[in-house]
């Protein structure tokens, strides 16, 4: 298993994060540059396409928005700011915190389908890093097992024990009103209907 690749030991920020040539993908996470190239396989890329078909359209003519990576969200309006991400999918009910350059402040609900390369930096470093900045509900999905975690964010402003299940039915967003999604759909998506 590789680890996404980390630049160097200077502690970057977002203004770093936007002279990062537009062709490569960055998060920073407390001041760590960790680049996502090169892109995600194609199971991978149909998952998160598949989900954001799937929120975009329950959420039509509502507040909420949803937006697949590489749309960025940085927690803190500061060019200073040391955490820039860019989760496979979010969705933000508070349109305020849309800007052109993406979201500023943090997103109501994140997906991320798990991939050898960042596994482990989604399940523990990320998952710390939304606790820490509000994000309400988080879901690492893990495609290979077709199993889903659920952290809620409670009123200690932990996430506590999360629901684990399997992809089989559907399954509503807590976080954001209006998103129920089909968990079926990790069945193959070129398969015939028949």
């Amino acid at each position: 298993m590789t680890r996404p690749a980390i630049l160097d030991d200077r502690h970057y920020t977002y203004a770093d994060y936007l002279a990062f040539p537009e062709d490569e993908r960055w998060e920073i996470i407390d001041g760590v540059a960790c680049n996502l190239s090169p892109s995600p396989a194609e199971r991978h890329l149909d998952l998160v396409s598949e989900l954001l078909t799937q929120a975009r359209s329950q959420l039509r003519g509502k507040s909420c928005r949803a937006y697949a990576a590489p749309f960025g969200a940085r927690f803190e309006a500061s060019e200073t700011t040391s955490k820039v991400v860019q989760p496979d999918l979010l969705a933000v009910c508070d349109r305020s915190k849309i800007t052109g350059s993406g979201l500023v402040g943090a997103p109501d609900w994140i997906i991320e389908v798990l991939s050898p390369r960042t596994a482990g930096k989604d399940q523990i470093v990320k998952r710390q890093l939304y606790q820490a900045n509000g994000v309400r509900e988080y879901r690492p999905i893990q495609p290979v097992d077709q199993v889903v975690t659920v952290y809620r964010l409670g009123s200690d402003g932990g996430y506590g024990v999360p629901d684990i299940s399997e992809l089989i039915g559907t399954l509503a967003a807590s976080a954001v009103p209006g998103i129920t999604i089909d968990r079926d759909l990790w069945q193959p998506l070129d398969s015939d209907p028949s």
